[in-house]
């Protein structure tokens, strides 16, 4: 059990530092001047990722190291169980193994992998900036003010933020001047519609999501579910 729980936290910890990596590499290394990356940062330390490996991440992104291996993103695009579509977005330095490895999930869970375009016309291309605030108490009016078309409830404290992808960084910084603490920015993928499951269909659409999600490249999961 310990092995597989310090196994369990290895990959989280390379999840995390391949995050901090491409925010580095896309943004620079001064997390005062990319939000993403600071973002990144407070996450890993929220996890108790090892301040090593967190420096080490931003080097390598930056290029102040000789590793020549680079971390690249990319998305894939099926139809998961029930045929609910599934765009899968990975963070690899091996797009071949990566792209084997997300199929065999596929192939053998009752899905399929599809071309790109695929199911992406089943989402909409949006922003999502996700942050903390207590005692809102109109969330339509806070996005309203922030610019945002949508807002959801996440958790308690938590919201999440919808806009046009060109307004991510407005949307941000006036959620911030309103009180919010922003923990996610980032553009993402809304469903336009989602697939009706009972419950037994429901569950297995969770476990393939959970199959998904335990590779190591897998950065964000989007689903035609409501869960």
């Amino acid at each position: 059990m310990m092995a597989a729980n310090a196994a369990k936290k290895g990959a989280i910890f390379t999840k995390l530092a391949r995050e901090i990596q491409v925010a580095a590499k896309l943004g620079g290394p001064d997390p005062a001047a990319n939000s993403r990356l600071r973002m990144a940062i407070e996450a890993a330390r929220e996890k108790a990722c090892p301040k090593d490996t967190i420096e080490r991440a931003i080097k390598k992104g930056a290029g102040l190291l000789d590793d020549a291996s680079q971390i690249e993103e990319l998305a894939y695009e099926g139809y998961g169980p029930h045929k609910v579509g599934v765009i899968v977005e990975c963070q690899t330095d091996n797009r071949n193994r990566t792209a084997g490895e997300i199929r065999n999930v596929f192939n053998k869970n009752g899905g399929a992998l599809g071309a790109e375009g695929s199911v992406a016309w089943m989402f909409d291309r949006v922003c999502l900036i996700e942050g903390t605030k207590a005692g809102v108490k109109d969330p339509e009016e806070e996005a309203i003010e922030a610019g945002a078309s949508d807002v959801q409830v996440l958790d308690g404290d938590k919201y999440g933020f919808y806009g046009a992808p060109e307004d991510l960084k407005a949307i941000e910084t006036a959620l911030v001047a309103r009180g919010f603490k922003v923990s996610t920015a980032e553009l993402s993928y809304k469903p336009k519609n989602y697939t009706e499951l009972n419950d037994s269909q429901k569950k297995e659409v969770m476990e393939f999501i959970a199959l998904l999600d335990d590779n190591d490249d897998t950065h964000r999961i989007h689903v035609t579910v409501d869960l």
